[in-house]
């Protein structure tokens, strides 16, 4: 995304500038994954359970993996059906970090994007959701921030305050 691209912030409903970040600019990730779907109804399970399995590593309780796998699921359904309209051929990539106290996933599309602030759709009956998907993302991260501009797509990317282990030995584990 570029300089002129329209930014919405929201943490609790308040703006967030790049100071009030949950991770720092110079933070570097422990660990960090990426995954590219095509824009179908039936790679939302994938998304929600690659992430999950990921973030598993952390010292989560179920519910907040639940609220995690929500938050997801609301992403790539709007990219499936704002980005890309439900056409099936379009890439989504959801890429997920921990860094030292924050979790990040991000989900990208290269659809139509918008400008201005989401709306619930029109209410001809031919959109689901009637525009919830932001309100549950914010009502379940921390941070939420939303780029798009038209005909270049979209990205949201949402943070959580995390208890992140230090990281173990580099040789621990390994074959």
């Amino acid at each position: 995304m570029t300089a002129d691209t329209n930014t919405i912030a929201r943490d609790g409903g308040k703006t967030v500038t790049d100071a009030g970040s949950l991770v720092p600019p110079d933070a570097r990730a422990l660990n960090r994954m990426t995954v590219s779907l095509l824009s179908q109804p039936v790679n939302l399970g994938l998304a929600r359970v690659a992430v999950a399995a990921f973030f598993s590593q952390l010292d989560l309780m179920l519910s907040e993996l639940e609220e995690i796998k929500v938050a997801v699921s609301e992403a790539v359904s709007n990219a499936i059906l704002h980005g890309y309209r439900r056409e099936p051929d379009g890439w989504i990539t959801v890429s997920a970090a921990i860094y030292p106290e924050t979790m990040e996933i991000v989900v990208e599309d290269r659809g139509e994007g918008f400008d201005g602030e989401p709306r619930p759709p029109a209410g001809d009956g031919e959109e689901e959701g009637f525009g919830m998907g932001f309100a549950l993302m914010r009502s379940f991260m921390d941070e939420v921030v939303l780029v798009s501009k038209p005909g270049q797509g979209t990205q949201v990317t949402m943070r959580k305050k995390a208890r992140v282990p230090a990281p173990a030995h580099p040789s621990a584990g390994t074959c």
